[in-house]
């Protein structure tokens, strides 16, 4: 599972991950070791609540149909099999996958059991989908060389990982899980 890596959260977006573009390599190659790939997509509209200029804590980013809304270049799109667009609603957040959206169902209906998951970013968008696919019964593996942090406010990144190692999610590398 690929979580948000879109133009606005790397180099040069309007809410640019630190580092986000490290994620892309690894991402592709642990996507290229995978049967089924699914990426998440912030995909708010230009309302949404989110928003400074709404009274939210973040600048505009992901704007629906916007090229900041896109899945990054560099990304194997090819390996890729299903999107997940989340935070489509005004008033919805979306950090997590699960949050009004049906992809439990979607899960379920291939029947996955569980999900490795890489991304951005590791204490907002990652950290809500690896918590919630826990609450669903799926089991979940974060690699950690494949996610980046905003790190609003000093240990975030840390205090997430903890959280979700808490909740069951085994922390892994991509060297841990790509077959030679």
């Amino acid at each position: 599972m690929i979580v948000d890596v879109q133009n606005d959260f790397c180099a040069g977006g309007a809410l640019a991950v630190p580092d986000g573009d490290a994620v892309i390599e690894p991402l592709n190659r642990l996507a290229a070791q995978h049967d089924l790939v699914y990426a998440t997509r912030d995909w708010h509209p230009a309302d949404h609540w989110s928003f400074a200029e709404h009274g939210g804590p973040w600048p505009v980013h992901c704007v629906q149909g916007t090229h900041g809304a896109e899945l990054h270049a560099d990304l194997d799109r090819s390996l890729i099999d299903e999107l997940v667009d989340a935070g489509d609603k005004p008033n919805v957040e979306g950090y997590s996958a699960f949050d009004g959206t049906d992809f439990e169902g979607r899960l379920r209906a291939r029947g996955v059991a569980s999900l490795v998951v890489g991304g951005l970013a590791t204490d907002y968008c990652v950290r809500a989908t690896a918590l919630d696919a826990r609450r669903h019964g799926f089991g979940v593996k974060v690699v950690t060389d494949a996610i980046r942090g905003i790190e609003a406010e000093p240990g975030d990144v840390e205090r997430s990982l903890e959280e979700m190692r808490q909740a069951g999610v085994e922390l892994v590398t991509t060297e841990e899980l790509v077959s030679t």
